[in-house]
């Protein structure tokens, strides 16, 4: 690809050739490329030339790209190749038309709540299979999250943020990787990050899809990292059902927030009491600007805005530069306040006045009962005199078994609203705030309760065997049975498919807790028939046999005592029990059978006719000569009485 500068028409390694340009970033363009090998359209993510030049981040890039590439799930953008054109790096993925939320939510468009539930889910459920494997996304925000044209939500960019963030190169002002309006605290104080960082900027994400904009976004990017720290995300009553989730999704500490996988299930839970979600507001165009783009920032420089800031900003530390003036809402600085000093008269210190003596001990005593008050009102105040004790550890214990621990500690209690756990069994101890150190007598300890197992939606098992199912609800964290004593007949479900599934004792229940074993009832098909009794020529027991829904072959015997051309009977018998469809055998008779006698080679011709004779069958003599040399059928063989039987002489 030797022109960098207008790359389209060119084409990738002998195979993606760039048909038009999708977006433009200041760390990558994205264009719709045809994949000539597979004759398909993809998204071709070419990173700026300027970042072949540094080798940490082409090794960090191949790393994470092998990563990503591994990732195979509904809601995670598909990766289907990458590689390097001259040295640049970049990413093949899979073509969405359907936009990103951030191009509905650029329309001015609020999402309901069914629609929010509906994708946060979606979200979670990519985020928590990404985390489950050791990737975390480090910048979740609405660009990257996109849809295709029938709705289907999918993340994009999981590991380009963290290459790029551990590259030297330095991307242009208002493109940092990490967007700040979305970050989580203990990415604005500089921290190290896990998934539940991705759960606080979903959680914004989603609260700027119900109410229309973020929360804590300062007129600084800094303003906006501290205004967040320490802060829960406001109420609103657009949040309506949703408004406890986001809280916890987006708890200032991470330890009491919600992971990806909880998130799921806590969002499935109040999707499944909400009514079925109108269909979204999609940005479908043939161009899809910006929506795979790692920024969202044109080419060429320009002021950026606060929501178009990104990277996480390290934490601020230290003293206040001095002699930087406050100032009011709106620039205007604040007047400092001058205490003015005690003024001289100019004419010279007056003549004293003589004074009447007064006492002063009063006043003394005065000024002491008040200290001692005041000092008291301080005493009581910060338990001054009040002994110290250690804060127990009571994660993990019951309710009662922690307020005995607290109590003898002489340690209030207060509660939070409790939260699902999937570690941690109902209404034992979630998580206490603080979790250590020491507290005067009577301080307060806060305690978390879990609730117990969050509910989760169970999906649909239209025509699913016992494998299928069991892989479809092991996506959602249920374990399956399929116990053979269950399995049923059904005139309308075919053999081998699911008849109906339960929990506990609730048949085809909508909802079941977080890793609960689904039982599955697998269909025999249709109940078995009687075979029927026939009679007659085999004709005859055909069409009786067709009529009660079976097929009937025919095979034919001798017999002594039914007549030729009669049926004798059917394998199986009547009576047994046959699925429809079965093939019976019709057994018809050939008529009594006679056995051709043994002995009679060697024997005289005449012997031999006489023999055959007795027995019933007729001889016919072939060759010249007197001896039995042959017959056909031979010695032993059954035949119909009166059967001719070839006799060769010599």
């Amino acid at each position: 690809m030797s022109d960098t500068s207008d790359p389209i028409g060119k084409t990738l390694n002998d195979r993606y050739r760039l048909l038009t340009l999708l977006g433009t970033g200041a760390s990558a363009n994205v264009y719709l490329a045809e994949d000539q090998t597979l004759q398909r359209s993809v998204a071709v993510k070419l990173l700026q030339p300027a970042l072949a030049d540094d080798e940490g981040f082409l090794k960090r890039f191949r790393a994470e790209a092998r990563a990503v590439a591994a990732l195979n799930h509904p809601n995670v953008l598909q990766v289907y190749d990458w590689g390097e054109e001259e040295s640049v790096p970049f990413l093949v993925t899979e073509y969405l038309a359907g936009g990103s939320l951030s191009d509905m939510l650029s329309t001015g468009v609020r999402l309901s709540p069914e629609q929010v539930a509906q994708i946060g889910q979606q979200a979670a459920a990519g985020l928590a299979y990404a985390h489950q494997r050791g990737l975390v996304h480090r910048d979740v925000k609405p660009a990257n999250l996109l849809f295709d044209d029938e709705g289907r939500l999918r993340i994009t960019d999981f590991g380009v943020a963290r290459a790029l963030a551990e590259a030297s190169w330095t991307e242009p002002i208002g493109a940092m990787i990490g967007t700040v309006r979305y970050a989580s605290p203990e990415q604005a104080e500089g921290l190290p990050v896990d998934g539940k960082a991705d759960v606080y900027s979903l959680g914004l994400v989603l609260y700027e899809a119900l109410v229309g904009e973020v929360p804590f976004v300062g007129e600084t990017p800094l303003a906006s990292l501290r205004a967040r720290q320490g802060q829960t995300i406001p109420h609103h009553p657009a949040l309506g059902p949703l408004d406890a989730v986001l809280s916890e999704a987006t708890e200032p500490e991470s330890m009491l927030r919600l992971d990806a996988a909880e998130l799921e299930a806590r969002l499935a839970s109040v999707e499944a009491v909400l009514p079925l979600p109108a269909p979204l507001p999609l940005q479908l165009r043939a161009d899809v600007l910006d929506a795979m783009a790692v920024g969202t920032i044109a080419q060429g420089f320009r002021p950026p805005s606060a929501d178009e800031l990104t990277q996480a900003t390290p934490a601020v530390t230290g003293p206040v530069t001095a002699g930087v003036a406050a100032t009011r809402h709106g620039g205007e600085p604040i007047a400092p306040t001058v205490i003015a000093p005690p003024q001289v008269s100019s004419g010279g210190p007056e003549l004293a006045k003589p004074r009447r003596k007064r006492r002063r001990w009063p006043w003394v005593v005065a000024l002491i009962v008040l200290l001692a008050a005041a000092f008291g009102v301080f005493a009581v105040e910060t338990k001054l005199f009040t002994p110290t004790v250690a804060v127990p550890h009571v994660v993990g214990l019951t309710n009662a078994e922690a307020r005995q621990q607290l109590s003898e500690k002489q340690l209030a209690i207060r509660y939070r609203p409790t939260i699902y756990s999937t570690t941690v069994k109902a209404g034992s101890v979630l998580s206490q705030q603080p979790a250590s150190g020491t507290l005067k007598q009577g301080s307060t300890v806060t305690l978390t309760l879990s609730r117990g197992l969050p509910p989760v939606t169970i999906p649909s098992l239209t025509n699913a065997t016992c494998a299928s199912a069991t892989q479809t609800l092991a996506a959602v964290h249920f374990k399956t049975s399929c116990p053979p004593g269950l399995e049923a007949y059904s005139p309308t479900v075919p053999s081998g498919q699911l008849l109906e599934y339960s929990w506990g004792n609730l048949k085809n229940p909508t909802t079941a807790p977080y890793g609960s074993t689904i039982v599955l009832s697998i269909s025999k098909g249709p109940a078995p028939i009687a075979i029927p009794s026939v009679s007659g020529s085999f004709a005859d027991a055909q069409a009786t046999l067709s009529a009660a829904g079976f097929t009937a072959t025919q095979s034919n015997q001798f017999s002594n005592t039914v007549p030729a051309g009669e049926v004798i009977g059917t394998s199986p018998a009547a009576g047994n029990l046959e699925q429809k469809g079965f093939t019976v055998t019709v057994y018809v008779s050939l008529g009594q059978g006679v056995i051709v006698p043994s002995g009679l080679i060697g024997e005289d011709a005449t012997t031999a006719g006489q023999a055959l004779k007795r027995a019933g069958l007729v001889a016919s003599f072939t060759g010249h000569g007197h001896t039995v040399v042959g017959l056909s059928p031979g010695s032993g063989s059954e035949v119909t009485k009166g059967s001719t039987v070839v006799v060769t002489i010599k």
